[in-house]
């Protein structure tokens, strides 16, 4: 059984009643008057569908309304006639009025059209205003050219009497100058005709006394040449003699003074050429093994001796660990162990020293290697020892070069020797601080390897924390030379050593050394990067670290410790 609602009567056009109702009775917000003219989209979209302006529910459950948690359920009765009135306004509300289609599509019509013919009317305004003010132009221009011509004529007339004055004032004036120049010519010529009469009987006269007198100096002059220019000769081979001599005397003096003002600046500063340090830690290094090294193992006692004393070293060196009351306590005991009371002879406390010193490096080479972290007690106990032993500096700095060549200084290893002897191949390569088993010479990756352990714990020495300064080749100023030798020398940054050491040293002591010199500092990691990514002097040939394939992972890891820097606070 269904049921239906009466319908709202439909407003006629005739009464003029724009208004429609829903099928309750209210007005629907679609046919509300528009606030405003309509887009070309809205004119031109097709009518709504007949639902599209009836209220409705998308499905049953949204139309049936739960009943209140306290009321008394409804007989089956009275739920069938609400489910049936639901029904009957459901199928109301669906209603489609083709009325009320028409009315609003006639809407939409008229303000198309009502657009369509302001757009005709603006374009035709538009029209009439641009060809109205072409024509304006076009009056002034002609306008404006009449005037010019008139401003031209008037010109040209000016023009050519001006010219015409200025030829009759040039005529009249070269006619009086010509007349007033003749006049004065006339009477210089008169004057020099008499002049000329008198000069010529003297010029006769003089010319044969000068004659006479001409031939006696000629003779005179001839002989008092040959001698001047015998003279001029000696003279002339003097001077030049003399000048090459202050020459040669100038330069010297100068490159003497260059150098002496250097030397004086370098000594002021405490600072050395990379020659003259691989040179001091090469010459240490030879007078330690003519000398002390070579006496104690001489000596059966003291060679006895020696060798207890390295025994205890070398496991205090392998103890080492993270604990600054380890690193303390161990670098007391070393120091007790080669500053034992009473104190050893010197020849016994140099080959301390140096045994030492090799204890040091072949821990960094073999433990710092594997893990970089150790470096940091054995760099500790270290700087520690450099600060309360006497000479140890300087054996600690030789017996690095040693074992890695130039690149503590840093420096190419010279053509000769530091006394100026040629090298053989053998001397030269274990200078270069490559090591030989049966003659061959280790490989490059574990020569790289080694190396950047030892000077990966020189650089932590560098920038550890002591109580006194140390000796000026373990202080931190040390590493702005580092960088600023290696920069200057294109062989070394070619190397993949340099890149590795590179890395190590901004690892070690980058950002601190940016805290301390600042935009200095900055300027010079730049030059490091360009070298890196550009070139090294702009040359894409010429890269940091070289083609290698270690070469190019340590360029790498260069670029990325300088972006880090750059980063930090």
């Amino acid at each position: 059984m269904r049921f239906g609602l009466p319908r709202s009567p439909s407003p006629s056009p005739v009464r003029g009643y724009n208004r429609r109702s829903s099928a309750f009775g209210l007005h629907s917000d679609s046919e509300s008057e528009p606030e405003g003219p309509l887009t070309d989209a809205e004119a031109e979209s097709p009518p709504s569908s007949p639902s599209s302006d009836s209220f409705c529910f998308d499905s049953d459950a949204e139309a049936s309304v739960p009943p209140p948690s306290k009321r008394e359920p409804r007989s089956p009765a009275e739920r069938r006639h609400v489910e049936e009135t639901v029904a009957a306004i459901r199928l109301r509300t669906r209603h489609h009025d083709p009325y009320e289609e028409w009315e609003k599509q006639t809407r939409k019509d008229a303000l198309r059209t009502a657009r369509k013919e302001q757009t005709q009317t603006l374009l035709q305004t538009h029209e009439q205003r641009a060809q109205q003010r072409s024509q304006e132009l076009q009056v002034l221009s002609v306008r404006h050219d009449q005037q010019m011509a008139e401003v031209q004529r008037l010109l040209s007339t000016l023009k050519l009497k001006h010219q015409t004055d200025i030829n009759q004032m040039k005529t009249r004036w070269n006619e009086q100058d010509k007349r007033q120049r003749d006049r004065i010519e006339g009477v210089i010529r008169h004057e020099e005709e008499k002049l000329r009469i008198r000069l010529e009987a003297e010029r006769k006269k003089r010319e044969e006394e000068e004659r006479k007198r001409k031939e006696e100096e000629e003779r005179r002059r001839a002989e008092e040449e040959i001698k001047r220019q015998e003279d001029e000769q000696r003279r002339k081979q003097k001077e030049a003699e003399e000048a090459e001599k202050r020459a040669k005397e100038e330069v010297e003096r100068g490159k003497r003074a260059k150098l002496d003002a250097e030397e004086q600046g370098r000594n002021r500063l405490g600072m050395t050429l990379a020659e003259e340090d691989w040179i001091n830690a090469r010459e240490t290094l030879k007078n330690l093994k003519a000398g002390p090294m070579k006496t104690v193992k001489s000596d059966k006692a003291m060679k006895s001796q020696w060798s207890a004393i390295r025994r205890q070293i070398t496991p205090k060196i392998g103890q080492l660990t993270q604990d600054n009351e380890t690193i303390s306590r161990i670098s007391r005991q070393i120091y007790e162990i080669v500053h034992p009371s009473p104190p050893l002879g010197p020849d016994l406390y140099f080959a301390a020293l140096s045994s030492l010193a090799k204890a040091i490096l072949l821990q960094a080479e073999t433990e710092v290697t594997a893990e970089k972290r150790s470096a940091i007690p054995l760099a500790l106990v270290t700087a520690n020892l450099i600060g309360s032993l006497e000479a140890f500096p300087d054996v600690f700095f030789a017996k690095l070069v040693q074992r890695s060549g130039g690149w503590p200084v840093p420096s190419v290893i010279p053509s000769t020797d530091s006394d100026g002897t040629a090298w053989n191949e053998i001397e030269r390569t274990k200078a270069m601080g490559y090591r030989t088993n049966d003659g061959e010479k280790e490989t490059p990756g574990d020569y790289v390897m080694r190396v950047s352990g030892m000077m990966r714990v020189y650089f932590l020495i560098l920038a550890a924390p002591v109580r006194h300064p140390l000796d000026k080749m373990f202080q931190l100023p040390r590493l702005w030379s580092y960088f600023a030798r290696m920069l200057g020398d294109e062989r070394l940054l070619q190397t993949t050593v340099a890149a590795q050491l590179l890395h190590a040293a901004l690892d070690v002591g980058g950002v601190e050394a940016k805290h301390i010199w600042g935009h200095q500092w900055v300027k010079l990691l730049e030059m490091l990067y360009e070298g890196a990514t550009i070139g090294i002097g702009g040359s894409s040939t010429k890269l940091l670290g070289g083609q290698t394939p270690e070469g190019k992972a340590a360029r790498v890891r260069v670029q990325l410790e300088i972006e880090n820097i750059i980063r930090s606070p």
